[in-house]
């Protein structure tokens, strides 16, 4: 009965952790497979960049239409979107690299972000689009994230190999003749649009948490890229499930709370883990000596 009351009841009783726990699993089924290709691809830190690029773009749609999921959503897409495209330009066409260039328009975008919701919105607002609303999550943001989780995992599925072979060995991909360009573009698309999803629920600052953290315990766990990708969105479901758990019990914010539990995680795993971890990495050094 104890183990029910914590666990279960907070779902079988209330409609709204009911929202919030289906719309995290739906996120954790593309979020895990991302943030594995972002880890293979040395790419970590443009997903935390592009994550608040999209701030701008919301801002921008809630400052036309209030807190409408359509407007801010799309202008969060636009956002990051062009802030990926911009970054890639700068790159190209520049001494500056491409990791400078995004560190440099993220910075324009958050504080774009800031300025436009302080136009018009208060407070309460800036920390919605910040740190989300999980637990205020109504029918149509499920649907929204629901259908871009759905999509993006079938068009990771149809091109998983040729991004993996693009995140390990991107000269042997040209010399087949394959179009990296191409398969990078809808990578960072996907990207996009899971950033997009994830900041209707735990806001612009947490939404690559769910990504990046369970990617990063999962390495130590699994051995090749789909393992790791299977394994991250399990532990990405693990941490939103006891996430959302211990918020309700200990009225805590849901989104900070999740990315905590999955930050436990990735901790414990790189102590303990079977492959690269802390103790796995000593008794090899110890084989070694001996």
């Amino acid at each position: 009965m104890i183990l029910y009351d914590l666990l279960i009841a907070p779902f079988a009783d209330f409609g709204f952790m009911r929202r919030a726990l289906i719309t995290c699993l739906a996120l954790s089924t593309s979020a895990g497979p991302i943030g594995t290709l972002l880890l293979l691809r040395r790419m970590s830190l443009v997903g935390d960049t592009l994550s608040h690029a999209v701030m701008p773009g919301a801002a921008a749609g809630f400052l036309i239409a209030g807190l409408s999921l359509p407007a801010m959503s799309f202008g969060g897409f636009l956002a990051g979107v062009s802030v990926a495209l911009l970054s890639g330009l700068v790159a190209r066409n520049t001494v500056l690299k491409e990791d400078a260039s995004f560190a440099g328009f993220y910075l324009i975008a958050l504080a774009s972000g800031v300025a436009l919701v302080s136009l018009r919105g208060s407070s309460v607002d800036l920390m919605h689009l910040l740190f989300g609303t999980i637990l205020a999550i109504d029918d149509e943001a499920l649907m929204l994230v629901a259908t871009i989780a759905t999509f993006s995992t079938a068009v990771l599925a149809l091109i998983w190999r040729a991004l993996i072979l693009d995140s390990l060995d991107p000269a042997f991909l040209r010399a087949l003749g394959g179009h990296g360009g191409l398969w990078h573009g809808i990578f960072m698309l996907l990207m996009v649009l899971n950033l997009v999803a994830g900041f209707q629920a735990l806001g612009t600052l947490m939404s690559v948490g769910l990504m990046m953290l369970p990617a990063a315990a999962a390495r130590f766990w699994a051995r090749d890229a789909g393992q790791m990708a299977l394994v991250a969105a399990g532990i990405a479901a693990l941490s939103s499930t006891i996430g959302l758990i211990i918020s309700f019990h200990a009225d805590l914010p849901s989104g900070p709370a999740i990315i905590l539990v999955a930050g436990a995680i990735q901790v414990t795993s790189l102590l303990i883990g079977p492959h690269g971890s802390v103790r796995a990495e000593g008794r090899r050094h110890r084989h070694l000596a001996g």
